[in-house]
């Protein structure tokens, strides 16, 4: 069919139309804030962390009502309590060890560290890392306590208690926090690992997290079942925000990355090295590379 290209360059059938064309593009603050890259990894870390609330509360909710009216579970439970207090009756050494593990890495040793972590990176000029690692402990720490108040599970009634513990039993807080604790903080410095020390420092998590999940049982606070569920709602957490931040960076045009294997954000590995002088405004991912 004939074609008028000469009156504006392009096809014109718009153009005779009285149409704007297919050149022009949307303006104004609403279009600006769409396409600025903070706001949309903004976004999406809200995106993934409402999907982790929206996913984990009906499971948990279902865990939950399962543990109640399942037998061989609440008998688990029980069993695997009594063992356990009755060893920490006759050991008081190994109470005494217990309670170290267990205040060593509390919730607020976690908090403390990210905390740390993300002054750190917002003085390297990594603000999104330091965004993504905030809000992933805030978002996993306030779960846990609505979950709690949802659920309102009983703790665990022993006699002659080694430890006491206030508030609601489902799921571990302690469990819950340490899991995002290791979890975000590795996702964060793997970039800065060699792969030997990567497998260590997993290994190394991976000990702390089920070592803080033991002593709650151990010590008569909580259930197994508890401690179980803090875990899994904290590797549900991490996992959520930490594909949003990947989806963010795909969207940025970055090569793609598996996180657990490359950390969040694997080319600010020099930037957030500490060896690494502090970079300038624009270079590398100081200046926001794209």
């Amino acid at each position: 069919m004939f074609r008028t290209r000469g009156l504006s360059g392009r096809r014109g059938w718009p153009r005779l139309l009285g149409g704007r064309g297919p050149s022009r593009r949307p303006s104004g603050r609403w279009f600006g804030r769409r396409a600025d890259p903070d706001a949309r990894l903004g976004l999406r870390l809200t995106l993934a962390a409402g999907a982790a609330f929206l996913v984990l509360i009906p499971f948990t909710l279902l865990l939950v009502l399962v543990e109640t009216s399942f037998e061989p579970l609440h008998r688990f439970d029980k069993d695997v309590a009594a063992s356990l207090h009755a060893y920490a009756l006759d050991n008081p050494g190994w109470v005494t060890f217990l309670h170290l593990w267990t205040n060593v890495f509390g919730p607020e040793t976690w908090r403390v560290l990210v905390v740390l972590a993300a002054v750190w990176l917002v003085h390297r000029r990594a603000p999104r890392l330091a965004a993504w690692a905030v809000t992933t402990i805030v978002v996993g720490g306030l779960l846990g306590l609505l979950l709690k108040v949802v659920v309102a599970r009983a703790r665990p009634h022993l006699p002659d208690p080694v430890a006491l513990a206030p508030g609601a039993s489902f799921p571990s807080g302690h469990a819950l926090n340490a899991t995002l604790g290791v979890g975000v903080l590795m996702l964060l410095f793997l970039p800065i690992m060699s792969r030997r020390v990567r497998a260590i420092a997993w290994a190394a998590g991976v000990v702390i997290v089920v070592g803080v999940a033991y002593t709650r049982v151990a010590l008569g606070v909580h259930w197994v079942s508890d401690v179980t569920a803090g875990v899994v709602l904290g590797v549900a957490v991490v996992a959520a925000t930490a594909a949003g931040f990947e989806t963010w960076r795909r969207e940025l045009g970055r090569l793609p990355s598996t996180p657990h294997l490359d950390g969040v954000e694997p080319e600010a590995d020099e930037d957030i090295s500490p060896t690494s002088p502090n970079p300038p405004k624009g270079s590398r991912y100081g200046g926001h590379r794209h």
